[in-house]
């Protein structure tokens, strides 16, 4: 099983921030991330929103990153570890600015990149940039179809309905081969069909252990998952948020564990149901030092267990 870490102090998410990170500063981001990156983790993970609706702030927080820019941060502040959004809206952005953004940071960095995409699902976000919402799974699509074609050709082409190019070159190209991979966001069949057929791997959201199993079995009735299955990637958070889905309105109190023997028994329910990575969130605790103490206890107590 690989781990990744989710980065604090990027977003104020009511259910699940600690004290600290409501006083967090870039520096001690910068420190997580480097503490990070001298220990085992795979994969740093790195939210989106543009912004947030007024009537969203009271159970969304009024804090979150734009995931490339906090992503090419995060990566020359490291020199390991991967970095992975989580998840990238991808119809908030031209596909082929999208695709260098991100060939130009991957290349930098050594290929330490992972695209965590999803369609999104704030309408207000998509009203304020003038994309249509209920378009949104179609150009998802069709940007993910242009961007691989930017990665991938020499002489890129492409014609769609959303966009259309030819007679380009784009440079450089990834370090990773064919293209960086792509997990999918999102829990409905949809989602999972998207992420077979186009992805490397995907990222539910308020799923269950046993509701895990399912899709995967789901997943496997789709034509190219004897070809991934293999090298495709379940990332299951490792926090059980007690939310309602899309409106995050809080049902009970999101408990985040703490316990050795029972992070060591979640982790070993969820590696027999499927997933190939575990989301960790940082406890909530009152300082950064404690922060980061933690995460070293994870790293030496837990990940040596599933590696």
């Amino acid at each position: 099983m690989k781990f990744a870490l989710s980065v604090p102090g990027l977003l104020n998410y009511p259910p699940a921030m600690a004290p600290w990170e409501v006083r967090a500063t870039g520096k001690d981001i910068l420190r997580f991330a480097r503490q990070a990156d001298r220990l085992s983790w795979d994969w740093l993970t790195v939210p989106e929103h543009l912004f947030m609706p007024d009537g969203m702030v009271d159970v969304m927080g009024r804090r979150f990153p734009e995931g490339i820019t906090a992503c090419a941060v995060l990566a020359g502040a490291t020199e390991r570890i991967h970095m992975l959004t989580y998840v990238l809206v991808v119809p908030y952005r031209n596909p082929v600015l999208l695709a260098k953004q991100i060939a130009t940071m991957e290349f930098i960095a050594g290929g330490r990149f992972t695209l965590g995409a999803a369609p999104g699902h704030l309408q207000r976000e998509f009203e304020v940039l003038g994309i249509p919402f209920e378009e949104r799974g179609w150009i998802t699509d069709e940007y993910l179809r242009a961007m691989i074609e930017c990665w991938t050709s020499d002489s890129p082409v492409f014609e769609g309905k959303y966009v259309s190019f030819k007679g380009i070159v784009m440079e450089p190209k990834p370090v990773q081969k064919p293209y960086p991979p792509i997990f999918i966001g999102g829990n409905t069949e949809i989602a999972m069909k998207r992420a077979v057929r186009i992805g490397d791997g995907w990222i539910p959201w308020l799923i269950t252990t046993d509701e895990l199993r399912r899709c995967i079995d789901f997943m496997r009735t789709q034509p190219a998952w004897e070809e991934k299955k293999d090298r495709f990637e379940i990332v299951m958070p490792t926090t059980e948020y007690t939310v309602e889905d899309y409106s995050h309105a809080e049902k009970g109190e999101t408990e985040i564990v703490m316990d050795r023997d029972r992070i060591l028994f979640e982790l070993e329910e969820l590696q027999k149901a499927g997933a190939t990575v575990a989301q960790v969130m940082t406890p909530p605790v009152d300082a950064v030092d404690q922060c980061l103490e933690w995460v070293e206890w994870y790293d030496s107590e837990i990940i040596p267990n599933f590696r």
